[in-house]
């Protein structure tokens, strides 16, 4: 056989796994290459077992997704969505897994250890960072479907500031794929199913300006339950309440348990003409059978995967799941965004978003200084479970003006250094109060230094820079204060002032493939 023949049907072969990239027109997605919509027959897959320096991270057992991967394609799946990865490992074997079985990844960047905390929202350089660093680490990859900012991170009337915070990180997210990665990449939110801020919500990341807008919203919806109906089970209202959404839905959760096992049902709904038009499909909860019961299949103790009843009985509903959609030439629909919900008893955040983190920003900040917080406030932190620069940020703030490192979602107003790391927040605290008193003690937690710089008006100015490289940040989180030549308080020099805010899987099978017939 001669090579030329020989590449030609390798490549043929080989495009069974290379997958294409899926895109979004209007409200649906689309493969991007034969151009029929794309409807999610997802899983979601975080197997509680696989941890490593306290990180859970599926993608990066290989042994696992090969074993899961054909399962998954098997049940019907085209879609996994992972909640929590590190971006410091290898996720290739895993991504090349699925990719062979023909699924998708739909990702989580916001983990437990980076995410937006609705109780005290803020979004800082550490967690911009971190975000980007994933966005690094899987962009290379066709089977990537999405990427989701946050879950649930709103999910009352009580904690709805939190929004603000989690749609700027959607805003700066989607600018920086655009400025770094050479594809486009949808990037979205995962919403709970709260009665109160069901409407607001689902709005708030429809409105403003196209730039600031999450690309597609997901619900994590556990209303049908046992032998319900899209009428009695609020499929029905749910259905009713995106008729008009001008950005693709789909259940980004769904499967209760409270009756078992379960049949699945739903997916007959989900999938077909009740649903299909308004919907992309959804996600199943969960792969595997962990404590809170959800589980499709149970891992044993020797590492192998056995099928529950759940696994058969949705494998039946999908065999049936044949939702019929709309070829992408063909669909040029367009909806206008939601206007953004008005401030209310059930809603507080404005659309007036937080700044972009900038490190730029910070190190000029704390270069213009001439009081900062010294090493001894993180060894204090570390040994007092890092409590140490909070409680010292409350104090100061008691004593000086906090504005230009906090921010207010109601009213949408947000300091230079909202988004500066604690210490550098701490630092600036520092140096006000040293300027009113001309001492820099604070507990001994204070150190004089010699600014570096004399430009602090210009500091709020300065641009995250996206083509400098990305590293995962530590735990604690980074900081621009550093320690510099002492100096006497006489040097203070910085004059107070108000600052305006304002692929690769292919080509090794390709290769292995052709060693093998050539011998």
């Amino acid at each position: 056989m001669k090579i030329s023949v020989i590449i030609a049907l390798l490549f043929t072969a080989g495009s069974s796994f290379a997958l294409n990239p899926i895109v979004i027109k209007g409200t649906k997605f689309f493969d991007s290459v034969t151009k029929e919509q794309f409807f999610i027959k997802g899983v979601a897959y975080q197997p509680r077992g696989q941890v490593k320096d306290g990180t859970m991270d599926p993608l990066a057992d290989p042994a696992a997704c090969a074993r899961d991967a054909p399962l998954m394609a098997k049940l019907g799946t085209n879609v996994l969505r992972v909640y929590e990865v590190d971006p410091r490992r290898d996720h290739d074997a895993c991504m090349k897994s699925f990719a062979n079985a023909g699924i998708y990844l739909l990702l989580d960047i916001a983990t437990p250890h980076y995410s937006i905390n609705r109780k005290a929202p803020e979004y800082t350089v550490h967690l911009y960072n971190a975000y980007k660093s994933t966005v690094d680490a899987f962009a290379k990859y066709n089977n990537l479907l999405a990427f989701i900012a946050g879950n649930e991170v709103t999910n009352d009337k009580t904690n709805t500031l939190a929004s603000a915070y989690v749609k700027a990180s959607i805003r700066d997210i989607k600018q920086y794929i655009q400025s770094t990665h050479n594809r486009q990449i949808p990037v979205g939110y995962a919403s709970n199913d709260d009665e109160f801020i069901r409407d607001p919500i689902k709005d708030y990341f429809n409105c403003g300006d196209e730039d600031t807008q999450a690309d597609f919203f997901g619900i994590n919806l556990y209303e049908w339950c046992g032998t319900s109906s899209f009428e009695k089970s609020g499929y029905k209202e749910r259905t009713k309440e995106f008729e008009t959404y001008s950005k693709p839905v789909f259940l980004s959760e769904y499967g209760c348990n409270l009756v078992t096992p379960r049949q699945f049902a739903e997916v007959a709904a989900i999938y077909g003409p009740q649903m299909t038009n308004v919907w992309s499909g959804g996600v199943v909860y969960e792969w595997t059978q962990e404590n809170n019961k959800y589980g499709l299949v149970k891992i044993n103790g020797d590492g192998k995967a056995e099928e529950l009843q759940d696994y058969h009985n949705l494998q039946a509903q999908m065999l049936n799941a044949k939702p019929k959609g709309v070829h992408m030439d063909n669909y040029n629909e367009q909806r206008s965004a939601s206007a953004c919900p008005e401030i209310s008893e059930n809603w507080k955040a404005t659309a007036q978003l937080p700044p972009t983190p900038s490190d730029g920003a910070c190190e000029c900040m704390v270069e213009n200084l001439a009081c900062v917080a010294s090493d001894k406030v993180e060894a204090a932190s570390r040994q007092a479970g890092n409590s140490t620069i909070g409680a010292q940020l409350d104090i100061m703030c008691g004593i000086t003006s906090c504005a230009d490192i906090s921010g207010d979602a109601e009213k949408g107003e947000y300091g230079a250094f909202s988004f500066c790391s604690p210490r550098d927040k701490l630092s600036w605290l520092y140096n006000l109060q040293a300027m009113q008193t001309k001492s820099c003690q604070n507990e001994g937690l204070g150190q004089e230094v010699v600014p570096k710089r004399h430009d602090i008006q210009t500091c709020a100015n300065i641009a995250p820079n996206f083509n400098s490289p990305i590293g995962f940040p530590s735990a604690s989180g980074p900081s621009t204060s550093a320690s510099s030549s002492s100096s006497p308080l006489s040097s203070f020099s910085l004059v107070s002032a108000t600052i305006q805010h304002g692929g690769v899987f292919f080509a090794s099978a390709l290769f292995a493939m052709i060693a093998v017939l050539l011998t």
